[in-house]
Protein backbone atom coordinates (compact mmCIF):
# COMPACT_ATOMS: atom_id res chain seq x y z
CA UNK A 1 0.00 0.00 0.00
CA UNK A 2 3.10 2.42 0.64
CA UNK A 3 4.65 2.11 -2.52
CA UNK A 4 1.26 2.17 -4.05
CA UNK A 5 0.37 5.25 -2.35
CA UNK A 6 4.17 7.03 -3.01
CA UNK A 7 3.69 6.08 -7.02
CA UNK A 8 0.23 7.13 -7.38
CA UNK A 9 1.05 10.78 -5.92
CA UNK A 10 4.94 11.34 -6.42
CA UNK A 11 4.74 10.42 -10.66
CA UNK A 12 3.03 13.56 -10.82
CA UNK A 13 6.33 15.70 -9.85
CA UNK A 14 9.23 13.24 -11.54
CA UNK A 15 10.91 16.02 -13.01
CA UNK A 16 11.26 17.87 -9.57
CA UNK A 17 12.32 13.80 -8.56
CA UNK A 18 14.62 13.47 -11.06
CA UNK A 19 16.36 16.87 -10.32
CA UNK A 20 16.88 15.55 -6.59
CA UNK A 21 18.15 12.50 -7.78
CA UNK A 22 20.94 14.60 -10.24
CA UNK A 23 21.99 16.70 -7.57
CA UNK A 24 22.23 13.62 -4.83
CA UNK A 25 24.04 11.72 -7.00
CA UNK A 26 26.76 15.07 -7.92
CA UNK A 27 27.04 15.47 -4.25
CA UNK A 28 27.47 12.24 -3.46
CA UNK A 29 30.12 11.72 -6.07
CA UNK A 30 32.02 15.27 -4.59
CA UNK A 31 31.88 13.54 -0.77
CA UNK A 32 33.44 10.46 -2.56
CA UNK A 33 36.64 12.46 -4.34
CA UNK A 34 37.14 14.59 -1.33
CA UNK A 35 38.72 11.73 0.88
CA UNK A 36 41.16 10.49 -1.95
CA UNK A 37 41.83 14.21 -2.71
CA UNK A 38 42.61 14.61 0.87
CA UNK A 39 44.97 11.61 0.85
CA UNK A 40 46.88 13.54 -2.30
CA UNK A 41 47.18 16.68 -0.25
CA UNK A 42 48.59 14.95 2.63
CA UNK A 43 51.33 12.34 1.09
CA UNK A 44 52.42 14.33 -2.04
CA UNK A 45 51.58 18.02 -0.41
CA UNK A 46 52.45 17.83 3.61
CA UNK A 47 54.88 15.04 4.25
CA UNK A 48 56.85 16.56 0.77
CA UNK A 49 56.12 20.19 1.99
CA UNK A 50 55.42 21.40 -1.22
CA UNK A 51 53.11 24.89 -0.56
CA UNK A 52 52.16 24.98 -3.83
CA UNK A 53 50.89 21.04 -4.29
CA UNK A 54 49.32 22.13 -0.87
CA UNK A 55 47.34 25.25 -2.18
CA UNK A 56 46.51 24.59 -5.58
CA UNK A 57 44.34 21.00 -4.64
CA UNK A 58 43.59 23.05 -1.27
CA UNK A 59 41.81 25.67 -3.35
CA UNK A 60 40.62 22.87 -5.84
CA UNK A 61 39.21 20.79 -2.76
CA UNK A 62 37.35 24.06 -1.06
CA UNK A 63 35.63 24.27 -4.55
CA UNK A 64 34.35 20.66 -4.47
CA UNK A 65 33.14 21.22 -0.74
CA UNK A 66 31.68 24.23 -1.69
CA UNK A 67 29.77 22.19 -4.59
CA UNK A 68 28.46 19.50 -2.67
CA UNK A 69 27.11 21.91 -0.46
CA UNK A 70 25.21 23.76 -2.97
CA UNK A 71 23.86 20.48 -4.98
CA UNK A 72 22.88 18.75 -1.14
CA UNK A 73 20.97 22.17 -0.68
CA UNK A 74 19.37 22.44 -4.12
CA UNK A 75 18.28 18.46 -4.15
CA UNK A 76 17.09 18.87 -0.20
CA UNK A 77 15.26 22.01 -1.72
CA UNK A 78 13.35 19.90 -4.69
CA UNK A 79 12.36 17.17 -2.33
CA UNK A 80 10.69 19.35 -0.07
CA UNK A 81 9.02 20.93 -2.72
CA UNK A 82 7.68 17.21 -4.05
CA UNK A 83 6.87 16.33 -0.38
CA UNK A 84 4.80 18.92 0.46
CA UNK A 85 2.74 18.73 -2.88
CA UNK A 86 2.19 15.18 -2.21
CA UNK A 87 0.99 15.53 1.07
CA UNK A 88 -1.42 18.52 -0.01
CA UNK A 89 -2.63 15.96 -2.46
CA UNK A 90 -3.29 13.33 -0.56
CA UNK A 91 -4.91 15.47 1.93
CA UNK A 92 -6.86 17.28 -0.80
CA UNK A 93 -8.42 13.38 -1.65
CA UNK A 94 -8.76 12.23 1.84
CA UNK A 95 -10.72 15.34 2.32
CA UNK A 96 -13.09 14.97 -1.27
CA UNK A 97 -13.15 11.33 -0.43
CA UNK A 98 -14.99 12.07 3.17
CA UNK A 99 -16.79 14.43 1.89
CA UNK A 100 -18.64 12.07 -0.08
CA UNK A 101 -19.33 9.67 2.20
CA UNK A 102 -23.09 8.98 4.09
CA UNK A 103 -23.25 9.06 7.73
CA UNK A 104 -23.20 5.01 7.24
CA UNK A 105 -19.32 5.49 6.37
CA UNK A 106 -18.24 8.62 8.65
CA UNK A 107 -19.34 6.61 11.55
CA UNK A 108 -18.00 3.30 10.50
CA UNK A 109 -14.40 5.36 10.84
CA UNK A 110 -14.63 7.58 13.32
CA UNK A 111 -14.72 11.19 12.91
CA UNK A 112 -11.88 11.59 15.61
CA UNK A 113 -9.87 8.78 13.39
CA UNK A 114 -10.50 10.62 9.78
CA UNK A 115 -9.11 13.78 11.38
CA UNK A 116 -6.11 11.69 12.58
CA UNK A 117 -5.36 9.88 9.06
CA UNK A 118 -5.97 13.45 7.24
CA UNK A 119 -3.55 14.89 9.48
CA UNK A 120 -0.73 12.35 11.33
CA UNK A 121 -0.69 9.78 9.00
CA UNK A 122 -0.11 11.85 5.90
CA UNK A 123 2.10 13.86 7.92
CA UNK A 124 4.33 10.48 8.47
CA UNK A 125 4.03 9.30 4.68
CA UNK A 126 5.05 12.59 3.75
CA UNK A 127 8.06 12.58 5.89
CA UNK A 128 9.29 9.54 4.27
CA UNK A 129 8.55 10.59 1.08
CA UNK A 130 11.22 13.87 1.91
CA UNK A 131 13.92 11.44 3.48
CA UNK A 132 13.48 8.99 0.10
CA UNK A 133 13.76 11.61 -2.06
CA UNK A 134 16.76 12.94 -0.22
CA UNK A 135 18.59 9.47 0.76
CA UNK A 136 17.62 7.39 -2.17
CA UNK A 137 20.75 8.44 -3.97
CA UNK A 138 22.83 9.25 -1.01
CA UNK A 139 22.91 5.96 1.14
CA UNK A 140 23.99 3.63 -1.33
CA UNK A 141 26.14 6.20 -3.18
CA UNK A 142 27.78 6.67 0.06
CA UNK A 143 28.10 2.96 1.12
CA UNK A 144 28.62 1.38 -2.54
CA UNK A 145 30.99 4.03 -3.88
CA UNK A 146 32.70 3.91 -0.45
CA UNK A 147 33.28 0.34 -0.57
CA UNK A 148 34.85 0.56 -3.85
CA UNK A 149 36.83 3.72 -3.01
CA UNK A 150 37.68 2.30 0.50
CA UNK A 151 39.33 -0.32 -1.65
CA UNK A 152 41.28 1.23 -4.10
CA UNK A 153 43.72 3.02 -1.24
CA UNK A 154 43.60 -0.40 0.97
CA UNK A 155 42.88 -3.61 0.81
CA UNK A 156 44.35 -5.23 3.45
CA UNK A 157 41.91 -3.75 5.55
CA UNK A 158 38.84 -4.58 3.73
CA UNK A 159 38.10 -7.12 6.34
CA UNK A 160 37.65 -4.18 9.03
CA UNK A 161 34.64 -3.32 6.34
CA UNK A 162 33.43 -7.20 5.84
CA UNK A 163 33.05 -6.83 9.59
CA UNK A 164 31.61 -3.60 10.69
CA UNK A 165 28.77 -3.41 7.97
CA UNK A 166 26.79 -6.45 8.70
CA UNK A 167 27.14 -6.32 12.44
CA UNK A 168 25.43 -2.40 12.00
CA UNK A 169 22.67 -4.52 9.45
CA UNK A 170 21.87 -6.68 11.91
CA UNK A 171 21.33 -4.07 14.70
CA UNK A 172 18.82 -2.22 12.20
CA UNK A 173 16.91 -5.07 10.77
CA UNK A 174 16.23 -6.45 15.23
CA UNK A 175 15.13 -3.18 16.07
CA UNK A 176 13.37 -2.19 12.91
CA UNK A 177 11.67 -5.70 13.43
CA UNK A 178 10.14 -4.57 16.77
CA UNK A 179 8.99 -1.47 15.66
CA UNK A 180 5.82 -2.38 12.87
CA UNK A 181 3.49 -3.69 15.91
CA UNK A 182 4.45 -0.67 17.96
CA UNK A 183 3.76 1.88 15.14
CA UNK A 184 0.29 0.47 14.22
CA UNK A 185 -0.19 0.38 18.13
CA UNK A 186 0.74 4.00 18.26
CA UNK A 187 -1.69 5.40 16.01
CA UNK A 188 -4.34 3.44 17.30
CA UNK A 189 -3.53 4.88 20.53
CA UNK A 190 -3.89 7.92 19.29
CA UNK A 191 -7.17 7.60 17.25
CA UNK A 192 -8.37 7.29 20.89
CA UNK A 193 -6.80 10.35 22.33
CA UNK A 194 -8.48 12.32 19.51
CA UNK A 195 -11.40 10.74 19.66
CA UNK A 196 -12.25 11.29 23.95
CA UNK A 197 -10.13 15.14 23.12
CA UNK A 198 -13.48 15.58 20.84
CA UNK A 199 -15.83 14.15 22.53
CA UNK A 200 -15.35 16.00 25.32
CA UNK A 201 -14.86 19.43 23.77
CA UNK A 202 -18.01 19.01 22.18
CA UNK A 203 -19.75 17.56 25.15
CA UNK A 204 -18.38 20.01 27.97
CA UNK A 205 -21.32 21.47 29.07
CA UNK A 206 -22.89 18.07 29.60
CA UNK A 207 -19.59 17.01 31.27
CA UNK A 208 -20.00 19.92 33.83
CA UNK A 209 -23.40 19.70 34.41
CA UNK A 210 -23.66 16.29 35.45
CA UNK A 211 -20.26 17.11 37.39
CA UNK A 212 -18.23 14.53 35.10
CA UNK A 213 -14.88 16.48 35.13
CA UNK A 214 -12.69 13.92 37.63
CA UNK A 215 -14.13 10.78 35.61
CA UNK A 216 -13.56 12.71 32.37
CA UNK A 217 -10.12 13.71 33.02
CA UNK A 218 -9.07 9.88 34.22
CA UNK A 219 -10.05 8.58 31.18
CA UNK A 220 -8.34 11.24 29.23
CA UNK A 221 -5.51 10.44 31.72
CA UNK A 222 -5.69 6.49 30.82
CA UNK A 223 -5.61 6.98 26.53
CA UNK A 224 -2.93 9.47 27.57
CA UNK A 225 -1.02 7.06 29.74
CA UNK A 226 -1.22 4.24 27.02
CA UNK A 227 0.42 6.48 24.30
CA UNK A 228 2.72 7.43 26.40
CA UNK A 229 3.40 3.85 26.95
CA UNK A 230 3.79 2.85 23.04
CA UNK A 231 5.98 5.76 22.33
CA UNK A 232 8.24 5.39 25.02
CA UNK A 233 8.44 1.55 23.91
CA UNK A 234 9.48 3.15 20.18
CA UNK A 235 11.96 6.01 21.96
CA UNK A 236 13.60 2.97 23.53
CA UNK A 237 14.53 1.19 20.20
CA UNK A 238 15.60 4.41 18.87
CA UNK A 239 17.47 4.80 21.89
CA UNK A 240 18.73 1.50 21.50
CA UNK A 241 19.78 1.59 17.59
CA UNK A 242 22.12 5.00 17.51
CA UNK A 243 24.44 4.21 20.54
CA UNK A 244 24.83 0.68 19.23
CA UNK A 245 25.24 2.20 15.88
CA UNK A 246 27.87 4.87 17.07
CA UNK A 247 29.48 2.06 18.88
CA UNK A 248 30.03 0.36 15.59
CA UNK A 249 31.67 3.00 13.99
CA UNK A 250 33.52 4.11 16.76
CA UNK A 251 35.35 0.27 16.94
CA UNK A 252 35.61 0.46 13.35
CA UNK A 253 37.82 3.70 13.68
CA UNK A 254 39.70 2.49 16.20
CA UNK A 255 40.39 -0.74 14.15
CA UNK A 256 41.56 1.36 11.41
CA UNK A 257 43.97 3.19 13.45
CA UNK A 258 45.40 0.31 15.01
CA UNK A 259 45.89 -1.85 12.29
CA UNK A 260 46.61 1.05 9.73
CA UNK A 261 48.91 2.28 11.98
CA UNK A 262 50.42 -1.35 11.95
CA UNK A 263 51.06 -0.91 8.12
CA UNK A 264 51.57 2.69 8.19
CA UNK A 265 54.46 1.60 10.66
CA UNK A 266 55.50 -1.29 8.22
CA UNK A 267 55.48 1.19 5.34
CA UNK A 268 53.38 -0.50 3.75
CA UNK A 269 50.69 2.26 3.63
CA UNK A 270 51.32 6.21 3.70
CA UNK A 271 49.28 8.17 6.32
CA UNK A 272 47.54 10.27 3.76
CA UNK A 273 45.97 6.58 2.20
CA UNK A 274 45.24 5.80 6.09
CA UNK A 275 43.27 9.00 6.31
CA UNK A 276 41.25 8.21 3.54
CA UNK A 277 40.59 4.76 4.00
CA UNK A 278 39.12 6.24 7.92
CA UNK A 279 37.03 8.35 5.60
CA UNK A 280 36.10 5.94 3.41
CA UNK A 281 34.45 3.37 6.48
CA UNK A 282 32.74 6.31 8.16
CA UNK A 283 30.90 6.98 4.46
CA UNK A 284 30.29 3.56 4.38
CA UNK A 285 28.83 2.91 8.00
CA UNK A 286 27.08 6.64 7.61
CA UNK A 287 25.17 5.33 4.40
CA UNK A 288 24.48 2.33 5.99
CA UNK A 289 22.94 4.64 8.87
CA UNK A 290 21.03 6.43 6.74
CA UNK A 291 19.45 3.54 4.96
CA UNK A 292 18.92 2.19 8.31
CA UNK A 293 17.16 5.46 9.63
CA UNK A 294 14.74 5.54 6.58
CA UNK A 295 13.97 2.00 6.44
CA UNK A 296 12.87 2.60 10.22
CA UNK A 297 10.73 5.01 8.80
CA UNK A 298 8.87 2.88 6.31
CA UNK A 299 7.35 0.89 9.06
CA UNK A 300 5.23 3.84 10.41
CA UNK A 301 4.85 5.36 7.13
CA UNK A 302 3.68 2.00 6.30
CA UNK A 303 0.91 1.90 8.58
CA UNK A 304 -0.44 5.07 8.09
CA UNK A 305 -0.40 4.27 4.09
CA UNK A 306 -2.45 1.76 4.79
CA UNK A 307 -4.59 3.65 7.30
CA UNK A 308 -4.82 6.25 4.66
CA UNK A 309 -5.40 4.01 1.53
CA UNK A 310 -8.46 2.35 3.41
CA UNK A 311 -10.10 5.44 3.51
CA UNK A 312 -9.31 6.76 -0.58
CA UNK A 313 -10.55 2.56 -1.27
CA UNK A 314 -13.55 3.01 0.66
CA UNK A 315 -16.75 3.28 -1.45
CA UNK A 316 -19.51 5.40 -0.15
CA UNK A 317 -23.15 4.03 0.13
CA UNK A 318 -24.28 6.71 -2.19
CA UNK A 319 -23.06 6.54 -5.51
CA UNK A 320 -23.70 8.84 -8.27
CA UNK A 321 -25.86 7.48 -10.86
CA UNK A 322 -24.31 6.62 -14.30
CA UNK A 323 -26.92 8.38 -16.06
CA UNK A 324 -28.06 11.32 -13.87
CA UNK A 325 -31.23 13.05 -14.62
CA UNK A 326 -31.02 16.66 -14.79
CA UNK A 327 -34.69 17.11 -15.35
CA UNK A 328 -37.39 17.25 -12.81
CA UNK A 329 -41.12 17.77 -13.84
CA UNK A 330 -43.15 17.60 -11.01
CA UNK A 331 -41.55 21.01 -9.36
CA UNK A 332 -42.16 20.74 -5.47
CA UNK A 333 -43.75 16.98 -5.30
CA UNK A 334 -42.24 14.25 -3.03
CA UNK A 335 -43.60 10.98 -2.81
CA UNK A 336 -42.39 7.82 -0.85
CA UNK A 337 -43.48 5.00 -2.70
CA UNK A 338 -43.51 2.01 -0.28
CA UNK A 339 -39.93 3.13 0.76
CA UNK A 340 -38.65 0.35 3.59
CA UNK A 341 -34.61 1.32 5.50
CA UNK A 342 -33.07 -0.97 6.59
CA UNK A 343 -29.40 -0.49 8.54
CA UNK A 344 -26.56 -2.40 7.44
CA UNK A 345 -26.22 -5.63 10.06
CA UNK A 346 -29.48 -4.80 11.69
CA UNK A 347 -32.22 -7.68 11.91
CA UNK A 348 -35.56 -5.50 11.28
CA UNK A 349 -36.07 -2.51 9.22
CA UNK A 350 -36.16 0.69 10.65
CA UNK A 351 -38.77 2.10 8.46
CA UNK A 352 -41.18 -0.30 6.45
CA UNK A 353 -43.45 0.03 3.56
CA UNK A 354 -43.70 3.97 3.79
CA UNK A 355 -45.94 5.73 1.11
CA UNK A 356 -47.73 9.22 1.21
CA UNK A 357 -46.74 12.07 -1.00
CA UNK A 358 -46.36 15.68 -0.61
CA UNK A 359 -47.35 18.15 -3.57
CA UNK A 360 -46.20 21.85 -4.09
CA UNK A 361 -47.13 24.07 -1.32
CA UNK A 362 -48.49 21.69 0.61
CA UNK A 363 -47.30 21.46 4.20
CA UNK A 364 -46.66 17.66 5.73
CA UNK A 365 -46.25 16.76 8.90
CA UNK A 366 -44.67 13.78 10.59
CA UNK A 367 -44.99 12.86 14.05
CA UNK A 368 -44.49 9.63 16.10
CA UNK A 369 -42.94 8.41 18.90
CA UNK A 370 -39.28 8.70 20.03
CA UNK A 371 -37.37 6.02 17.90
CA UNK A 372 -40.52 5.99 15.35
CA UNK A 373 -37.92 6.42 12.51
CA UNK A 374 -39.23 10.07 11.94
CA UNK A 375 -35.86 11.35 11.34
CA UNK A 376 -34.53 8.45 9.17
CA UNK A 377 -37.54 9.05 7.38
CA UNK A 378 -36.73 12.68 5.66
CA UNK A 379 -32.85 11.58 5.64
CA UNK A 380 -34.20 9.31 2.68
CA UNK A 381 -35.55 13.09 1.08
CA UNK A 382 -31.78 14.72 -0.06
CA UNK A 383 -30.42 10.91 -0.11
CA UNK A 384 -28.33 10.93 3.22
CA UNK A 385 -29.37 7.59 3.06
CA UNK A 386 -30.31 5.09 0.20
CA UNK A 387 -33.76 2.77 0.95
CA UNK A 388 -33.32 -0.53 0.59
CA UNK A 389 -36.60 -1.14 -0.82
CA UNK A 390 -39.21 0.88 -2.57
CA UNK A 391 -38.55 4.35 -4.16
CA UNK A 392 -38.37 7.92 -2.61
CA UNK A 393 -39.09 10.95 -5.89
CA UNK A 394 -38.66 14.42 -5.62
CA UNK A 395 -40.03 16.71 -8.30
CA UNK A 396 -41.03 13.70 -9.88
CA UNK A 397 -37.43 11.74 -9.88
CA UNK A 398 -36.50 8.90 -8.01
CA UNK A 399 -33.40 9.86 -5.75
CA UNK A 400 -31.44 7.24 -6.41
CA UNK A 401 -31.40 8.61 -10.30
CA UNK A 402 -31.48 12.08 -10.41
CA UNK A 403 -28.41 14.45 -10.64
CA UNK A 404 -27.13 14.85 -6.51
CA UNK A 405 -25.90 18.59 -7.01
CA UNK A 406 -29.12 19.41 -8.70
CA UNK A 407 -31.58 17.16 -6.12
CA UNK A 408 -29.60 19.22 -3.05
CA UNK A 409 -29.97 22.53 -5.24
CA UNK A 410 -34.07 21.91 -4.67
CA UNK A 411 -34.08 21.07 -0.85
CA UNK A 412 -33.67 22.94 1.99
CA UNK A 413 -32.90 20.62 5.10
CA UNK A 414 -33.00 21.95 8.90
CA UNK A 415 -31.37 19.08 10.75
CA UNK A 416 -32.32 18.21 14.29
CA UNK A 417 -28.76 19.25 16.05
CA UNK A 418 -28.43 23.16 13.97
CA UNK A 419 -24.79 22.85 13.03
CA UNK A 420 -23.11 26.56 12.45
CA UNK A 421 -20.08 27.25 11.01
CA UNK A 422 -16.85 29.79 12.46
CA UNK A 423 -17.27 32.95 10.84
CA UNK A 424 -19.95 35.45 10.92
CA UNK A 425 -23.86 35.56 10.68
CA UNK A 426 -23.93 36.76 7.15
CA UNK A 427 -20.86 34.43 6.39
CA UNK A 428 -23.27 31.15 7.77
CA UNK A 429 -26.35 32.38 6.14
CA UNK A 430 -24.42 32.64 2.69
CA UNK A 431 -23.94 28.77 3.24
CA UNK A 432 -26.92 28.57 1.84
CA UNK A 433 -26.51 30.63 -1.69
CA UNK A 434 -23.31 32.76 -1.81
CA UNK A 435 -24.54 35.42 -3.61
CA UNK A 436 -27.31 36.23 -1.64
CA UNK A 437 -27.75 40.06 -1.22
CA UNK A 438 -27.58 41.25 2.81
CA UNK A 439 -31.49 42.34 1.93
CA UNK A 440 -32.18 38.35 0.94
CA UNK A 441 -30.31 37.71 4.25
CA UNK A 442 -32.56 40.34 6.12
CA UNK A 443 -35.99 38.93 4.44
CA UNK A 444 -35.21 35.34 5.68
CA UNK A 445 -34.02 36.12 9.16
CA UNK A 446 -37.11 38.09 9.20
CA UNK A 447 -39.36 34.95 8.30
CA UNK A 448 -37.44 32.98 10.23
CA UNK A 449 -38.03 35.41 13.58
CA UNK A 450 -34.10 35.84 13.83
CA UNK A 451 -33.91 40.13 12.72
CA UNK A 452 -34.84 41.27 15.73
CA UNK A 453 -31.85 39.29 18.12
CA UNK A 454 -28.88 39.93 14.70
CA UNK A 455 -30.41 43.55 15.21
CA UNK A 456 -29.80 43.76 18.52
CA UNK A 457 -25.80 42.82 17.67
CA UNK A 458 -23.08 44.89 17.64
CA UNK A 459 -21.63 43.66 14.53
CA UNK A 460 -25.30 43.03 12.93
CA UNK A 461 -24.68 40.42 9.81
CA UNK A 462 -21.06 40.40 11.10
CA UNK A 463 -20.97 39.37 13.89
CA UNK A 464 -18.69 36.63 14.69
CA UNK A 465 -20.36 32.68 15.16
CA UNK A 466 -17.92 30.73 16.76
CA UNK A 467 -17.40 26.76 15.89
CA UNK A 468 -20.69 25.26 16.47
CA UNK A 469 -22.75 28.46 16.84
CA UNK A 470 -21.70 27.74 20.98
CA UNK A 471 -21.92 31.62 21.46
CA UNK A 472 -25.48 31.74 20.46
CA UNK A 473 -28.49 30.22 22.26
CA UNK A 474 -29.99 27.19 20.97
CA UNK A 475 -33.43 29.09 19.77
CA UNK A 476 -31.20 31.68 18.25
CA UNK A 477 -28.97 28.56 16.14
CA UNK A 478 -32.18 26.86 14.94
CA UNK A 479 -33.67 30.25 13.67
CA UNK A 480 -30.37 30.78 11.50
CA UNK A 481 -30.13 27.62 10.94
CA UNK A 482 -34.00 28.11 9.20
CA UNK A 483 -32.58 30.65 7.88
CA UNK A 484 -29.50 29.71 6.28
CA UNK A 485 -32.19 27.24 4.30
CA UNK A 486 -34.19 29.63 3.55
CA UNK A 487 -31.78 31.76 1.72
CA UNK A 488 -31.04 28.58 -0.46
CA UNK A 489 -34.56 29.11 -1.89
CA UNK A 490 -35.57 25.79 -2.20
CA UNK A 491 -38.64 24.04 -3.48
CA UNK A 492 -38.76 21.73 -0.20
CA UNK A 493 -37.64 23.04 2.86
CA UNK A 494 -37.53 19.61 5.59
CA UNK A 495 -37.55 20.61 8.99
CA UNK A 496 -36.09 17.51 11.49
CA UNK A 497 -38.18 18.90 15.24
CA UNK A 498 -36.23 22.39 14.13
CA UNK A 499 -38.87 23.94 16.44
CA UNK A 500 -38.09 22.36 19.54
CA UNK A 501 -36.02 25.05 21.06
CA UNK A 502 -38.51 28.09 20.32
CA UNK A 503 -41.15 29.06 22.82
CA UNK A 504 -44.84 28.93 21.46
CA UNK A 505 -45.35 32.45 20.63
CA UNK A 506 -41.92 32.23 18.39
CA UNK A 507 -42.70 28.92 17.10
CA UNK A 508 -46.52 30.40 16.23
CA UNK A 509 -45.11 33.09 14.55
CA UNK A 510 -42.34 31.70 12.18
CA UNK A 511 -44.86 28.80 11.15
CA UNK A 512 -47.23 31.98 10.44
CA UNK A 513 -44.58 33.66 8.30
CA UNK A 514 -43.10 30.72 6.66
CA UNK A 515 -46.69 29.33 5.54
CA UNK A 516 -47.76 33.49 4.07
CA UNK A 517 -44.28 34.36 2.50
CA UNK A 518 -43.25 30.98 0.98
CA UNK A 519 -47.00 29.28 -0.07
CA UNK A 520 -44.92 27.46 -3.07
CA UNK A 521 -42.55 25.76 -1.06
CA UNK A 522 -42.97 22.39 0.42
CA UNK A 523 -42.72 22.06 3.74
CA UNK A 524 -41.97 18.41 5.48
CA UNK A 525 -42.17 19.06 9.68
CA UNK A 526 -41.03 16.55 11.81
CA UNK A 527 -42.01 17.91 15.29
CA UNK A 528 -42.35 16.21 18.72
CA UNK A 529 -45.02 19.31 20.00
CA UNK A 530 -48.06 18.93 18.15
CA UNK A 531 -49.15 22.72 18.28
CA UNK A 532 -46.34 22.71 15.89
CA UNK A 533 -48.33 20.48 13.34
CA UNK A 534 -51.92 21.45 14.19
CA UNK A 535 -52.58 23.25 10.70
CA UNK A 536 -50.80 21.08 8.18
CA UNK A 537 -52.76 20.13 5.29
CA UNK A 538 -51.89 16.34 5.97
CA UNK A 539 -49.99 14.39 9.22
CA UNK A 540 -47.66 11.02 8.51
CA UNK A 541 -48.26 9.22 12.11
CA UNK A 542 -45.70 6.98 12.07
CA UNK A 543 -44.89 3.80 14.88
CA UNK A 544 -42.46 1.40 15.17
CA UNK A 545 -41.37 2.31 11.77
CA UNK A 546 -44.82 1.93 9.92
CA UNK A 547 -46.95 4.15 8.68
CA UNK A 548 -50.80 3.93 10.85
CA UNK A 549 -52.14 6.68 9.97
CA UNK A 550 -52.48 9.76 7.37
CA UNK A 551 -54.95 12.46 7.71
CA UNK A 552 -55.46 16.47 9.04
CA UNK A 553 -55.53 16.72 12.56
CA UNK A 554 -58.90 16.82 13.09
CA UNK A 555 -59.58 13.44 11.36
CA UNK A 556 -57.12 12.32 12.88
CA UNK A 557 -57.60 12.82 16.19
CA UNK A 558 -60.85 11.55 15.45
CA UNK A 559 -60.14 7.94 13.80
CA UNK A 560 -56.64 7.32 15.06
CA UNK A 561 -55.46 5.66 18.24
CA UNK A 562 -51.83 6.46 18.13
CA UNK A 563 -52.77 10.01 17.40
CA UNK A 564 -55.29 10.29 19.74
CA UNK A 565 -52.33 9.60 22.27
CA UNK A 566 -49.90 11.94 21.24
CA UNK A 567 -52.48 14.89 21.38
CA UNK A 568 -53.92 13.65 24.42
CA UNK A 569 -50.25 13.45 26.60
CA UNK A 570 -49.99 16.93 25.43
CA UNK A 571 -52.18 18.99 25.13
CA UNK A 572 -54.95 16.64 27.13
CA UNK A 573 -58.19 14.83 27.03
CA UNK A 574 -60.32 17.63 26.05
CA UNK A 575 -58.29 18.88 23.03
Amino acid sequence: MLGKLLYRYLKTYRWLLAAVLVFQFASALAALYLPRLNADIIDNGVTRGDIDYIWSHGIVMLGISLGQIVTAVIATFFAARAAMATGRDIRRDVFDRVSSFSEREISQFGAGSLITRNTNDVQQVQMLAMMGATMLITAPLLAIGGVIMALQQDVGLSWIIAVSVPVLLIIAIFVISRMVPLFRAFQAKLDAVNRIMREQLIGVRVVRAFVRERIEEERFREANTDIMIVGRRVGSLFVVLFPLAMLVLNVTVVGVIWFGGIEVDAGEVEIGTLFAFMQYVGQILMGVLMASFMTMMIPRAAVSAERIGEVLDASSSLTRPAHPVHEFPQRGMVQFDRATFTYPGAEEPVLEDISFHATRGETVAIVGSTGAGKSTLISLIPRLFDVTSGAVRVAGVDVCEADPDLLFERIGLVPQRPFLFTGTIASNLRFGREDATDEELWEALEIAQARDFVLEKEDGLQTRISQGGTNVSGGQRQRLAIARAIVHQPDILVFDDSFSALDLTTDARLRAALWRRLPEVTKIVVAQRVSTITDADRIVVLDAGRVVGIGTHEELRESNETYREIVESQLGVDA
